[in-house]
């Protein structure tokens, strides 16, 4: 877990977060059910992997929900267990310190990266990588919040329990970096280590040049910025038009550049107090 003592860090039992907790329990339940589908009915165990597993030609012919679906599936108990213990150890402090909203919008956009990048490396005929390789897991996502941490918590330093000594996060998180790269290019691990490059260069990308708020947020703000840009347009299209209007029957009125009208001085010697038209909003 990440505990702060001072400017050390030990991995040891964090505290679940809520949503850390809940995407584990989903990984694991997703685990057993393939496994009993697999000794009981092989054809479904296939069938599942075949339409929610990552299968880049499939998703070119139009599955695009593989690039979520196969976040949740696991080949071995080995690759579920790492996962889920990476998952735990940082992503609950990055829960903790985000809140859970921009907490999934960052995992699951690393998810979603690292699928598009194997999908795109698929096409460039490397050696191992075919469009038709399955790639499945949450490592695209996990690797995301690997080089999070490393950049926001760099300079502290994790005691690797069991292991007796201590070294700063930005030194570990960009060690595994390196390993990752260093499987890609020799191809020990195959597509994946591409799904992993992938979360990894987003995440980084994500935290250094995207709106601090997130995503969803930005784009909330963006959408209420230009649906009031567009009303204040119409008021003020309504407002020329009525200055035209009113020029053909005789009468001078005319509004500012938000759209309210503005009172003459005849308007102001009615005795209403010098109160503005209703057209004031």
């Amino acid at each position: 877990m990440p505990l702060h003592r001072g400017r050390t860090i030990s991995l040891s039992l964090p505290p679940f977060t809520r949503w850390v907790k809940r995407l584990i329990l989903v990984y694991a339940g997703i685990y057993l059910l393939m496994a009993i589908l697999e000794v009981t009915v092989p054809l479904a165990h296939d069938w599942v992997q075949i339409y929610l597993g990552l299968i880049p030609q499939q998703v070119m012919h139009g599955m695009l929900w593989q690039l979520v679906t196969y976040s949740f599936l696991h080949f071995e108990l080995l690759h579920l267990l790492f996962n889920a213990l990476a998952l735990w150890m940082f992503g609950s402090q990055l829960e903790r310190d985000w809140g859970a909203k921009r907490f999934n919008e960052f995992y699951f956009f690393c998810a979603i990266a690292a699928a598009l990048t194997t999908v795109a490396v698929s096409y460039i005929h490397l050696p191992g990588v075919s469009p038709l390789t399955t790639t499945i897991g949450a490592s695209g996502g996990i690797y995301g919040l690997l080089v999070a941490f490393g950049m926001i918590y760099g300079e502290n330093e994790i005691m690797m329990f069991p292991l007796p000594f201590m070294i700063k996060a930005k030194y570990f998180i960009w060690g595994i970096v390196f390993l990752t790269l260093v499987g890609a290019i020799q191809e020990t691990g195959g597509v994946a280590n591409f799904a992993h490059l992938g979360g990894l260069l987003f995440g980084y990308l994500y935290l250094k040049f995207l709106p601090r708020q997130g995503l969803a947020f930005s784009a909330a703000e963006r959408y209420f910025s230009m649906r009031n840009d567009y009303y204040r347009w119409r008021r003020r299209r309504a407002a020329r038009k009525f200055e035209v209007y009113m020029r053909k029957h005789d009468r001078d009125v005319h509004f500012d550049e938000h759209g309210n009208y503005l009172p003459s001085e005849n308007d102001l010697g009615k005795g209403n107090g010098g109160s503005k038209s209703g057209w004031v909003n």
